[in-house]
């Protein structure tokens, strides 16, 4: 038997580790093969475009996209920035509509970039959702109007982990020849996506939520029906004129080996993280006392597990599990000490939503680590709950 490991990341919807796989293909485009993709006049920028291309077919391949249709980008926020603000802003231009459908659990990102829009005379629809998390796809038809111009709908939560019914909401997004973009960052590699079944016409990627690096990501933007976006970054016009910017060919090469990777290994790494999900809850179940589950266990990623932990301050949790990464929701949103705007959104007061710690299982978490992770998370959970008796008996 093994010993048991001292120091445990599982944090993985804030961010993965680069996969070696990863690292060995993008390295040597930073000092072998460093051309510039867009100078195709000498070998160097021949390469470096080819590979640049290679790495499109792939991530094109895991969302069952065409190649042309991929926009690389530094990351999912810029991704859902363009989609959302380049959408709307042709449409307000041409004066084809200026309302945004969107839910109240969305990223923050998408959020902000939605309310930037009021600036810029767009108006916004946020839907709620249930208690598990969901929003209702009939909830979303009877938000469309005849002004409607996008729905905004994230694939999967980064908080709890659940998946939205994206071919219901796509289908009716379709009918009402509405474009629907979804935030894909933390379903891309882990659940099949094809946005051609699921009637998608704008998708964001993030890299580093698949094991490549940080600072790269995607947008596939639809050419039939056509999905029209104005540019964010003005330039030479790369990226068919909707990113300009020299490709960070080591990066975007490291995104492309990512999205093979998870395409190929997707279903039996997901079976592998819901048996390491289903150890740790049945763990934390088994030894603490009110435990429980925030979004549906049903409809989630695998590797997501979210629960609270009744009368138990998650903040103060943490700080007593220092060999433990955890978290307490999006990582963009840390700085915030206030409970989670999503898990609020669910219909958890404020107290019951700062119980709550999100764990998230990645590739190379072992049953070790889970095993070693749980133990630690009983013991911090008893040891508080006692220290607060104690003190409230005093």
């Amino acid at each position: 038997m093994s010993a048991a490991p001292t120091a445990i990341y599982l944090d993985h919807q804030a961010t993965t580790p680069v996969d070696p796989r990863v690292l060995d293909a993008m390295l040597p485009w930073f000092s072998e093969t460093f051309g510039n993709a867009h100078s195709e006049q000498h070998v160097w920028g021949r390469q470096a475009a080819e590979a640049s291309e290679a790495a499109r077919e792939q991530v094109a391949a895991l969302i069952g996209a065409d190649a042309r249709e991929i926009v690389f980008t530094s990351g999912a926020t810029e991704s859902n920035n363009l989609a959302i603000k380049g959408a709307m802003r042709f449409a307000l231009r041409h004066g084809r509509g200026k309302h945004i459908v969107t839910v109240a659990t969305e990223h923050k990102c998408v959020l902000e970039a939605c309310a930037a829009m009021m600036e810029e005379g767009a108006e916004i629809t946020i839907l709620p959702v249930d208690s598990d998390g969901f929003v209702a796809p009939d909830a979303i038809a009877g938000a469309i109007r005849e002004d409607t111009v996008l729905v905004s709908v994230m694939a999967v939560n980064n908080e709890i982990g659940v998946i939205q019914p994206l071919s219901d909401i796509g289908a009716i997004c379709r009918a009402h020849g509405v474009l629907l973009h979804t935030d894909a960052a933390q379903a891309a590699g882990k659940i099949p996506l094809d946005v051609n079944a699921m009637s998608i016409d704008l998708l964001s990627v993030s890299g580093h939520k698949m094991y490549a690096p940080k600072g790269i990501g995607a947008l596939y933007v639809r050419r039939r029906p056509r999905a029209r976006l104005l540019a964010e970054i003005s330039g030479g016009g790369q990226e068919r004129g909707m990113r300009s910017g020299t490709l960070p060919v080591p990066l975007v090469v490291a995104l492309g080996e990512a999205a093979e990777i998870a395409a190929g290994e997707m279903d039996r790494e997901g079976e592998r993280l819901a048996r390491l999900r289903t150890r740790m809850l049945d763990r934390l179940s088994a030894e603490v006392e009110s435990v429980t589950v925030n979004g549906s266990l049903d409809t989630r990623v695998p590797g997501n597990l979210n629960v609270g932990f009744a009368g138990v301050d998650a903040e103060t949790l943490m700080g007593n599990l220092p060999e433990l990464a955890i978290s307490t929701g999006s990582a963009c949103t840390s700085a915030e000490v206030e409970p989670s705007y999503v898990l609020r959104a669910l219909g958890l007061d404020d107290v019951t939503a700062g119980s709550a710690v999100r764990i998230g299982f990645g590739r190379f978490t072992t049953e070790a680590e889970v095993d070693a992770a749980a133990d630690m998370i009983v013991r911090a959970v008893r040891e508080q709950r006692t220290g607060d008796a104690a003190r409230a008996a005093e």
